[in-house]
């Protein structure tokens, strides 16, 4: 998943395999219900494809949102065969294993990029850079790590209150705080914040669950010192990290539209909340404009960087920045139509969880969600792989849940 052109080459293989064993494929009228929420985005691009001003840019788009029709048709067609817990596993494991790799390969190849980052210099350039020899852009990463890290929570619990072997537990323990540390390296804001909060659903759902109270929270105390531990250690030092999550983060928030007022904008609020809410001011005004079918998928990113000259305001102009919101990319690119399905796809993820009272289906929607509020990831392939892979994966699991009701 962290690799798009392995990736890109696993979904064709996938879907081939699976073209060959097309008879075995099975559907309900529920699970076309759900197939349709996963594919909605996609099936919207091709709703209004004739709003595109490119030909070859509108298929272009559909083409990077083709695994939102391959993945529901083939992983819920065999709803039955998926192995939920297990597939999971396998993923935070195999995950983990890379990033370490990764890591290992990082300080080998980049001895002077982890001396800067041991003696406090450039602390804010260390996160980028690691995802950067990883081939995938830092908030994605983490994305991807937050999941990761909530699910190896989720185990840890899962082998305690199955009362595993000791070692079992120590290499369910050993990968959690592994997969903690990797989202701590990479240190993007609205990873840290949404590792945490699914750390507490994770630990909420556990309380609810019929389990030894005493063992439960022998655990969690003992979890939970470790996670501050690595987290001091962290703080301690990366001084930076204390910075951009306030000074930094919350900086010029007066200067929203007006962001070339600042002396060195680059250098003050290239990644600040109020770059955000400028791009966001710029997109939304643009949007109005173009209601009530936006300017047409392939047009969206042109259309706003030829705004930001409109408005007069260069630095957005130089650098380009898209909308960094899903909402109001769909918005621009749609129109009235595209915030709705946004909202009808994430919210179907958070449906399941809920129904399902499952910690890491609610986790992976909080991350999905709070992801796409502060950037745009139904707009880039590993985020629309990402979520169109467990969300079928998580569908699949909800109808076998539902077929056992209806069996008893």
């Amino acid at each position: 998943m962290i690799f798009r052109k392995p990736c890109s080459l696993l979904i064709i293989l996938f879907a081939v395999f699976y073209l060959v064993f097309f008879k075995k494929l099975k559907y309900t009228k529920t699970a076309l219900i759900i197939m349709g929420c996963i594919a909605s985005p996609i099936l919207l691009e091709v709703l209004l494809f004739w709003n595109n001003d490119s030909l070859g840019k509108g298929l272009k788009a559909i083409e990077k949102s083709t695994s939102l029709l391959i993945f529901p048709l083939f992983i819920i067609g065999n709803y039955q065969r998926v192995n939920f817990l297990k597939l999971i596993e396998t993923y935070i494991i195999a995950t983990t294993l890379i990033l370490l790799f990764f890591f290992i390969r990082f300080n080998v190849v980049f001895p002077e990029l982890m001396n800067k980052y041991l003696n406090g210099i450039h602390l804010w350039e260390m996160g980028y850079e690691f995802s950067k020899t990883v081939g995938i852009h830092a908030p994605a990463l983490n994305m991807h790590l937050a999941f990761v890290s909530v699910c190896a929570l989720y185990f840890v619990f899962y082998s305690f209150r199955n009362d595993e072997k000791f070692k079992f537990k120590i290499v369910r323990i050993s990968i959690f705080l592994l997969s903690f540390f990797f989202v701590l390296f990479v240190n993007t804001r609205m990873a840290l914040i949404n590792v945490i909060a699914g750390f507490l659903i994770v630990l909420f759902l556990e309380l609810k669950t019929k389990v030894n109270l005493k063992k439960l929270i022998l655990t969690s105390t003992a979890l939970f010192v470790l996670l501050g531990g690595i987290l001091f250690f962290f703080v301690l030092k990366d001084a930076y990290m204390k910075e951009k999550y306030s000074k930094v983060t919350f900086a010029y928030m007066d200067k929203v539209g007006k962001l070339d007022e600042i002396d060195h904008p680059e250098v003050k609020v290239f990644n600040s909340l109020v770059t955000r809410v400028s791009i966001w001011k710029s997109a939304w005004e643009l949007s109005l404009k173009n209601l009530p079918f936006g300017v047409g998928a392939s047009d969206g990113k042109p259309e706003l960087f030829k705004y930001y000259k409109e408005t007069n305001q260069k630095f957005l102009a130089k650098y380009e920045f898209p909308t960094h919101n899903q909402f109001l990319d769909f918005l621009l690119k749609f129109g009235i139509l595209g915030p709705l399905v946004v909202v009808l796809y994430i919210f179907t993820i958070a449906y399941l969880g809920w129904d399902l009272k499952n910690a890491m289906i609610l986790s992976f929607f909080l991350i999905f969600l709070t992801s796409n509020l502060m950037d745009d990831f139904l707009l880039r392939f590993d985020g629309i792989a990402f979520s169109g892979f467990w969300f079928s994966i998580f569908g699949s699991f909800w109808l076998q849940q539902k077929l056992l009701i209806v069996n008893r």
